[in-house]
C-alpha cells in the first residue's frame, strides 16, 4: 500500500481497522511513525527514497517524491505529504512508470520530477482546488493542468475532486481547461468506484 500522508481523507477509522496491517505500507516518516503504533507493517520514505518488491523476477518500486500541500501558515500546520513513482519491471514485458501525485499543489519540485523520470506512462492527479482558510491545498483546474505539463504523462487520470464541500474547482473545468490546452486526449476522469486500466494494449 502506498499512503501520500496521513489525512482523515485519505486514511481514516475504516481503514485503520479493516486494512491488513501484514500488508507493507509505504508513506511519509510522519504517518509511518503513527500508524506503526498501531500495528501496520509501515515503511518510511523521506524524499527520494525508494522501496522495491520483488516476486518471480518482477520488481515494483516505490520511490518518494517531494509534494507541497500548501504554501505558507497553512503548509506549516498540514501534516508533510509526499508523491510516489511506482515502476513496474518484469521481464519481457515494457518497464512502466505511474506517478501518484497525493494532495500535492503544481510548482518546481514537479519539474525535477520529471528530469529524473523523463518517461512518466500515467499520472494520477489530486484535484477539486480545496480551499481552507483561505489557502489553496489541493490543485484545481489550472494547477492541474500546468502539473500535467510538467509532468509530461502520456495520460492522467483525475481523482479526489468531488468528496467534500471544501471544494471549489469541478472536474469540468479541469477537463475543459486541459482540452484548451491540447492535452484532453490525455485525461481521463474514473467514474466512482470504476477500475480502470491504465495500459489496455497489454491486455491483448
Amino acid at each position: 500500500m502506498v499512503l501520500s500522508h496521513l489525512h482523515g481523507d485519505h486514511f481514516d477509522r475504516v481503514a485503520r481497522r479493516s486494512l491488513d496491517k501484514r500488508v507493507p505500507l509505504l508513506t511519509t516518516p510522519h504517518a509511518a511513525e503513527r500508524l506503526g503504533k498501531h500495528g501496520f507493517a509501515t515503511q518510511a520514505l523521506r524524499t527520494w527514497k525508494a522501496h522495491t518488491l520483488e516476486r518471480d523476477a518482477e520488481q515494483l518500486t516505490v520511490e518518494s517524491l517531494p509534494g507541497i500541500h500548501a504554501r505558507g501558515v497553512m503548509g506549516r500546520l498540514l501534516p508533510p505529504v509526499m508523491g510516489s513513482m511506482v515502476t513496474h519491471s518484469a521481464p519481457g514485458r515494457p518497464t512502466r512508470r505511474l506517478y501518484l501525485g497525493g494532495d500535492t499543489l503544481t510548482g518546481n519540485h514537479l519539474d525535477e520530477i520529471s528530469r529524473r523520470f523523463p518517461q512518466i506512462d500515467a499520472a494520477v492527479l489530486h484535484l477539486g482546488g480545496t480551499r481552507v482558510l483561505l489557502h489553496t491545498v489541493t490543485m484545481d483546474d489550472r494547477q492541474g493542468v500546468d502539473a500535467l505539463r510538467r509532468v509530461d504523462a502520456a495520460r492522467a487520470l483525475a481523482v479526489h475532486h468531488d468528496d467534500y464541500g471544501v471544494f471549489r474547482s469541478p472536474v469540468s473545468a479541469f477537463v475543459q481547461r486541459a482540452a484548451r490546452a491540447g492535452l484532453g486526449d490525455r485525461v481521463r476522469v474514473p467514474a466512482r468506484g470504476e477500475q480502470v486500466t491504465l495500459f489496455p494494449e497489454e491486455l491483448s
